[in-house]
């Protein structure tokens, strides 16, 4: 069976019945602080696919790395991570929190907005920005992520799940030079 698939059956399963007990809210929060964990520590993959660490070490790690600890902790994540530990399928834990949060966003018209910029964007700039892709997209949620990358020299690039716009001086003056040469 192919790994790609394997999270995705793992992370409709958890969908639908985070929707029968209308947790899927929370499950999304918990399955982006996952994922954030899993990218910030490499060495956590690691450690969850170590097979001399134990199951329970591992769903401690996990429980810990998507903040579900304490008064806040969600029944049907640790319900999740229990039927991961049974199937032997923790180490799958990271692919199949994208896949949920994948599922999540389809279902509820997220779009994943990633703006770079070559210096950081007023208040101003960004509304008015904002406000040109919501217009663009209609409806639907935006989840913005803005970074800053000096190599663009000025202006942006906007990342709208698959479509890309790229209004940056590094890229003028790229088909620029594609044009001379030519």
């Amino acid at each position: 069976m192919n790994k790609g698939l394997i999270p995705r059956r793992y992370a409709k399963a958890l969908y639908e019945v985070g929707e029968e007990r209308k947790a899927n809210d929370t499950l999304y929060g918990l399955m982006q602080n996952l994922c954030a964990a899993f990218a910030a520590e490499p060495k956590l993959a690691t450690t969850i696919a170590n097979p001399f660490v134990s199951e329970a070490d591992k769903t401690t790690l996990l429980t810990n790395a998507a903040g579900d600890t304490g008064a806040t902790s969600d029944a049907t994540f640790q319900d999740f991570l229990k039927l991961l530990a049974q199937n032997g399928r923790l180490d799958m834990a990271w692919d199949i929190a994208r896949a949920f949060i994948d599922l999540y966003r389809t279902r509820h018209s997220i779009y994943r907005v990633k703006i770079v910029s070559a210096a950081p964007m007023g208040e101003a700039e960004r509304k008015r920005l904002e406000d040109v892709i919501s217009h663009h997209i209609g409806k639907g949620t935006m989840e913005y992520d803005y970074t800053v990358d000096p190599s663009l020299i000025g202006g942006f690039t906007v990342e709208v799940n698959s479509e890309r716009l790229d209004a940056s001086v590094a890229s003028k003056l790229k088909q620029l030079r594609l044009q001379l040469v030519d």
